[in-house]
């Protein structure tokens, strides 16, 4: 049980988070995130689901044999097989929890489970009776709660706190809740739910209408004690609530907040950064705490009042969230001692190889750059270390373009070990490169998106292409870096067709959306 000024982290980045359109992470990618959730200070994380695929199994066993500190939960449908094969993922964790739901609005029991409300009922008494025969740490979510009858909602807690649900979970599914009501729905289950002092009450909002960020901090006013969050608010359609917007509420407004998180706040950036990487999903310049612009100040008068005292126009320091600036300055001279500490205190811990393979990147970098920057850092831990498992790898690449030819690009790639070259034309030299490549590797993959940013300033800055491809109705995201523009084009292709190569070798099945 936690005390009454303590809220509970529950983050969902690596299950609901990864619902994200394009967002599918390999194992590997998943135990890199779930160790730094440890890092941050997350009470529990939510590793993923395990009866989707056999991928989704072997991830989340992964991370319930490697932390040492967090629980690890493992979402599961109401159903004996999900169950029993959530059990197997979790069960060396060191403090392992299964989360299993049902929905138990009347649209959702009429039209989705074509069940009435006593099967529902029974159906959920009978999953939590099986999960708490495994373990006491058991979380009941009753799924669409915000628009389910007030009064079955509270029948259906009283009668799963008393099957074993040491968490019941009243989650804004859709994201149609109203603060207001929100609040008031919460206050009625806590008030009509005769043994809910014996659990703990979570919930789990979207961002549908913008609000989940509100509603979870209304639902703790309110008395719940755990909240469901994903770093950046990643989520399936609008995403969910932020974990960094929830913690630094409570955190920069103690006195109407007076809960506090376990959540060591120097992490939060570190981690924002480490999610987006992996994901290949950016974060707006303009978001809340993590954002590119949540510091900056250009208008004169701001400018001018910052330099006087921080305070006013930031409500929070960067340091707090983990921006501080390093004075150490790393260049073509940095030795890899030096780098390996830099890393460590961005919150990386690579291994002895990965270190190995950075700092080569890294030395060819210093020969285009004067300056690296922690954004170039990251980048090159991405590309070094957090990619998928690659079928297609560029070897050389070279591309004949201006207003007087007629854009040509010449590639050779690696296609499992096997080296393959070949040149085509293009209406541009990024149209060259991707036509070329897509005649290489066979693909048919459709080019949905197509995006490039700068990772720092300066005319010599590594360019960062995002690219989202779809293939037989199957996306997903590719990321590539380098100070040329056209080579990390061609890389976040690669990138995004090794991603898809993924997903038709595991494919996931979805459970319902929370």
């Amino acid at each position: 049980m936690t005390t009454n000024d303590q809220i509970i982290i529950f983050d969902t980045t690596l299950r609901d988070g990864e619902q994200s359109p394009g967002a599918s992470m390999n194992p590997a990618e998943k135990l890199r995130i779930a160790t730094q959730l440890e890092k941050l200070g997350v009470d529990v994380i939510e590793a993923g689901f395990p009866a989707a695929s056999e991928g989704d199994f072997e991830a989340v066993k992964a991370i319930a044999q490697t932390l040492k500190i967090s629980q690890i939960a493992a979402l599961c449908r109401a159903s004996d097989d999900d169950i029993n094969r959530g059990w197997e993922a979790i069960k060396n964790a060191v403090n392992p929890r299964i989360h299993t739901f049902i929905a138990t609005s009347e649209l959702h029991m009429k039209y989705k489970l074509q069940m009435e409300k006593e099967a529902v009922l029974e159906q959920a008494i009978k999953s939590v009776q099986l999960a708490a025969s495994y373990t006491d740490n058991v979380e009941f979510s009753a799924e669409d709660g915000s628009r389910s009858d007030p009064s079955f909602l509270c029948k259906v807690f009283e009668a799963v706190i008393d099957a074993g649900a040491t968490t019941v979970n009243l989650p804004d599914t859709v994201g149609y809740a109203i603060p207001e009501e929100y609040g008031e729905l919460i206050k009625y289950v806590i008030k009509n739910t005769p043994n809910m002092d014996k659990a703990i009450l979570s919930v789990h909002c979207h961002n549908d209408l913008g609000l989940a960020t509100s509603n979870t901090l209304t639902a703790i006013k309110a008395g719940a004690r755990q909240v469901e969050v994903t770093i950046n608010g990643i989520g399936e359609r609008a995403g969910n609530t932020s974990l960094e917007e929830v913690v630094m509420s409570l955190n920069t407004r103690p006195n109407f907040f007076p809960q506090t998180t376990s959540i060591d706040t120097t992490r939060i950036y570190p981690t924002s950064r480490l999610v987006s990487m992996i994901t290949g999903i950016l974060v707006q310049p303009n978001r809340a705490i993590v954002g590119a612009n949540a510091f900056a100040h250009e208008a004169g008068i701001h400018q001018d009042g910052v330099l006087k005292n921080p305070m006013t126009y930031e409500i929070m320091k960067p340091e707090t969230i983990g921006l501080a600036k390093n004075n150490l300055v790393l260049g073509k001279h940095s030795g890899r001692h030096a780098l390996n500490s830099h890393i460590q205190e961005m919150g990386y811990d690579l291994s002895k190889e990965e270190l190995n393979t950075v700092f080569e990147k890294f030395k060819r970098l210093t020969d285009k750059k004067k300056s690296i920057q922690d954004e170039d850092i990251e980048a090159l831990i991405n590309e070094g270390v957090l990619r998928s498992s690659e079928v297609f790898s560029l070897e050389y690449i070279h591309v004949l373009s201006g207003n007087t030819v007629f854009p040509t690009a010449s590639i050779q790639l690696n296609i499992n070990g096997r080296p393959v070259q070949g040149a085509t034309e293009g209406s541009g030299p990024i149209d060259a490169v991707y036509n070329i490549i897509s005649k290489l590797t066979g693909t048919k993959s459709e080019l949905l998106r197509f995006t490039i940013s700068a990772l720092t300033e300066g005319t010599d800055a590594q360019g960062e292409v995002t690219v989202r491809l779809q293939e037989n109705g199957i996306v997903a995201l590719g990321k590539g870096t380098d100070p040329d523009i056209i080579t990390a084009s061609a890389l976040a292709y690669i990138n995004g067709l090794n991603r898809l190569e993924y997903l038709k070798e595991h494919p996931v099945v979805r459970p319902e959306n929370l």
